[in-house]
């Protein structure tokens, strides 16, 4: 009989799977270059896929568009 720690943790592995084969994938190629500031985009972020800004200037818009809805 599993105890409550195994179930627990088959839940969240559950979960995890799940939530990693839906999330969304990104097949399009990266800016080299920041397209707001110029600012070189480092190589861990781009291979993200579909990258177009710094993780500054990406920052800011997201913060701003938090603000205004």
């Amino acid at each position: 009989m599993a105890d409550l720690a195994d179930i627990a943790s088959e839940i969240t592995d559950e979960r995890l799977a799940q939530t990693l084969s839906n999330r969304t994938s990104y097949d399009m190629a990266s800016e080299y270059e920041c397209l707001e500031c110029g600012e070189k985009i480092p190589e861990k972020r781009r291979a993200l896929g579909g990258v177009t800004r710094c993780i500054g200037c990406q920052s800011a818009i997201e913060i701003n568009n938090r603000l205004y809805r």
